[in-house]
């Protein structure tokens, strides 16, 4: 009997393992809309830029043809991206269609994946499982069924974060210049690192951002760009269903307010906890996710990688179990169940971890202004995980 218990104890973390993976598996395949239809759009833009030029990638007429020549059963919809997209996507402009999708959902994925096991310093298990749970979202499955950018996104969120925990804040600000693939998603973060005084990542992100703006110009030109923003006025329908307008049922006056009044809160937090880079890019993220009028389900990707970076950064018990609940609600079990939260109920989630954000960011300035009142030791010492962090 203790044998066997003794068996059941090794074999039970890979009999979860499997169900897990089994539940990724059902629950990615029967998604409703048809696989790589965001991809398609980029491929397609990608191959008008090629032939015709770049300068006529928002010629939505040009990127239909395309769309019909590389899948003539797949639906066409507008190609409503910033230029790297679609440069990105020429890299698989030769493959037919379903070749460079799986190539790039493959590469975007293991992109995604392959950051969450860097970001932190565990043994092979605790990576291992770590990364299975976040790929293991709704958000990142649905991101990856379409073939959306955002992964790259949500990887170079990760990726920063641990450069910045090392103070390596000018290749953290290099590698942020990904979010030009998809700004609407994270646009904050920067500002937050501005305002907790990461400077240096700041200053790197914004000059080495606006030499890809620059070669856009270049490449694409100003008449094209402009199109671009005007045809942005317009988004296809669906765009505004996760939206605070959506969630809470106000109009546009009043959620302008509480839009401002996010970026406010955001920005005054990331100040509190600036001695905490990780919450800092939480902080970003969440309030990006919320005040953004243009976003879809697979955008929320971005929020795996938040609640991985929080779940490292904050140990307690409270917290733990917020963010376990959270991903026990975006778990495929949950989708494949039909009891997954309606679209417009996911911003509740985020205004919930950003109250707490908030809390965090309450505490640790109470703490601070104690500390200043009635010295102890520094703060590096009483930071057990990043000692090289500045106060």
């Amino acid at each position: 009997m203790a044998r066997l218990s003794g068996t059941a104890r090794r074999l039970w973390p890979t009999l979860v393992l499997v169900a897990v993976l089994a539940a990724i598996a059902v629950d990615f395949w029967h998604r409703p809309q048809p696989i790589g239809i965001d991809f398609h759009t980029y491929l397609a833009a990608a191959r008008v830029g090629l032939v015709q030029g770049w300068s006529h990638i928002y010629d939505q007429g040009l990127v239909a043809a395309q769309q019909i020549r590389l899948a003539p059963n797949q639906p066409a919809q507008p190609f409503l991206s910033p230029p790297p997209v679609a440069w990105a996507a020429a890299m698989l402009a030769d493959l037919p269609f379903p070749g460079a999708y799986v190539t790039w959902a493959i590469l975007t994925v293991c992109a995604f994946g392959a950051s969450v096991a860097w970001s932190v310093s565990n043994g092979p298990p605790g990576r291992a499982l770590g990364t299975v749970v976040v790929v293991g979202t709704v958000w990142v499955l649905q991101a990856a069924y379409l073939g959306q950018v955002v992964l790259l996104v949500a990887a170079a969120l990760l990726v920063a974060w641990r450069l910045l925990r090392e103070d390596h804040e000018v290749a953290a600000g290099l590698v942020l210049v990904l979010l030009v693939l998809k700004p609407n998603t994270a646009f904050l973060v920067p500002a937050c690192l501005l305002a907790s005084a990461r400077l240096r990542a700041f200053m790197t992100w914004l000059l080495a951002s606006a030499a890809v703006v620059a070669l856009a110009v270049v490449t694409t030109g100003v008449p094209a760009l402009v199109a671009y923003v005007g045809q942005l006025q317009h988004p296809p329908g669906g765009t505004n269903a996760l939206t605070l307008e959506a969630a809470l049922g106000l109009g546009w006056p009043v959620t302008l307010v509480l839009r401002l009044a996010i970026v406010g809160v955001v920005l005054g937090a990331a100040w509190w906890l600036r001695a905490v880079p990780g919450l800092v890019i939480v902080l970003g993220v969440i309030g990006s996710l919320l005040i953004t009028p243009y976003i879809h389900l697979a955008d929320l990707c971005l929020l795996a990688a938040a609640g991985w970076i929080a779940w490292r950064e904050r140990a307690r018990l409270s917290w733990r179990l917020l963010l376990a609940a959270s991903w026990f609600v975006a778990s495929p079990l949950v989708d494949i169940s039909g009891l997954a939260p309606r679209q417009n109920r996911w911003p509740l989630l985020e205004i919930g971890w950003l109250v707490a954000l908030l809390v965090a960011g309450w505490r640790a300035g109470r703490h601070r202004r104690r500390d200043t009142v009635n010295p102890g030791p520094p703060a590096s010492l009483r930071i057990q995980n990043y000692p090289n962090r500045r106060a």
